[in-house]
């Protein structure tokens, strides 16, 4: 038997069960991996509470991130092998798969090789971070070395990973904050400009860091009436990627009448994870980072699995800098 984390209905965090169960054998295209670590992310909350991309099926599980080691291998799995020591990364519906648990199955092609020296807490704290922000920046091609770039909502860690992968291109990252208390570790943590949003107008502040000339290109995961704003600060040509959804008013897309040509878009990890061929890419260039020293996960607390309700009222009060870990004892 094995300990995963289960939940009957949509609520709040009070819905969430640690139970025993049947994890069974790993099935064509499958491993069975034991965890040491889990990443938690603000798309589980949201399935959790029923407003996500799309609804869970009862009992349901959850979590797209986990790093351990294979324990057994389906028909058919030729990538990796019993032993290996791996991270899982977001490349499957959480109707299917999840992997808030001691022992879970998921998909072969969902797991990569932990990057050699790095912890089974940091390796849990990679990679639905740092793809997304690959696929943003990198894989999209739109923002080059010495572009200013607009991060919002930075102090999670997919912002974290922003602004780090932004300074490993020769980019210059600005990042927001609804209040000041978190300032000085955004700076200490690589951004160049920390704009307060509740204390400083965004488009002087904006206009102000980059001579008028605006940002290249702006990274917001909030989404809702604010995009207007954020549009007011985009350069001539420049892009507004919208990869969120936290505020849940309806998104108006910017008026050309009213702001500059820009491009706009949506865009979620999935563009990286559901790609063979860019997911190869995308690891390569985040373990290049890990091995450079680029790139450094930042783990702002972590949690027992059995404390898991605890783990997402603490990731919903938004008080976190960095990456929530919950750790499995065996």
């Amino acid at each position: 038997m094995a300990t995963a984390v289960q939940f009957d209905k949509v609520g709040g965090p009070e819905v969430l069960q640690v139970r025993e169960v049947e994890v069974g054998d790993p099935g064509p295209g499958e491993v069975r991996i034991r965890v040491d670590a889990i990443g938690l992310n603000r798309s589980e909350v949201q399935f959790r509470e029923g407003v996500y991309l799309y609804q869970p099926k009862f009992p349901s599980g959850l979590g797209y991130e986990a790093a351990g080691v294979v324990e057994a291998v389906g028909p058919d799995v030729s990538n990796v092998s019993p032993g290996d020591v791996v991270g899982v990364v977001p490349a499957f519906l959480l109707t299917e798969y999840g992997t808030y648990g001691d022992h879970v199955l998921v998909p072969a092609s969902a797991t990569v090789a932990r990057p050699a020296g790095i912890s089974a807490e940091k390796a849990a704290a990679v990679w639905m971070a740092y793809l997304t922000a690959y696929g943003a920046i990198v894989e999209d091609g739109h923002t080059r070395s010495g572009d200013h770039v607009l991060i919002t909502a930075a102090s999670g860690s997919v912002g974290h990973a922003f602004i780090q992968t932004a300074n490993h291109i020769g980019a210059i990252p600005i990042v927001t904050t609804r209040t000041a208390e978190k300032k000085k570790r955004l700076l200490d943590h690589g951004a160049a400009e920390v704009i307060v949003t509740d204390e400083e107008d965004l488009h002087t502040r904006i206009d102000r860091i980059t001579g008028g000339a605006g940002v290249r290109s702006a990274f917001d995961p909030i989404a809702g009436p604010g995009v207007e704003q954020i549009a007011r600060g985009i350069a001539p040509g420049g892009q507004l990627v919208v990869y969120g959804a936290l505020d849940p008013r309806t998104t108006p897309l910017p008026n050309a009448q009213s702001f500059p040509p820009l491009r706009t878009r949506t865009y979620t990890v999935f563009e990286v994870t559901a790609a063979a061929e860019r997911l190869s890419r995308g690891v390569a260039f985040v373990n290049a980072g890990l091995t450079s020293g680029s790139f450094d996960p930042i783990i702002d607390k972590t949690f027992d699995l059995a404390d898991i309700a605890d783990a997402h009222r603490y990731l919903e009060a938004n008080g976190q800098v960095g990456k929530i870990v919950v750790t499995v004892r065996h």
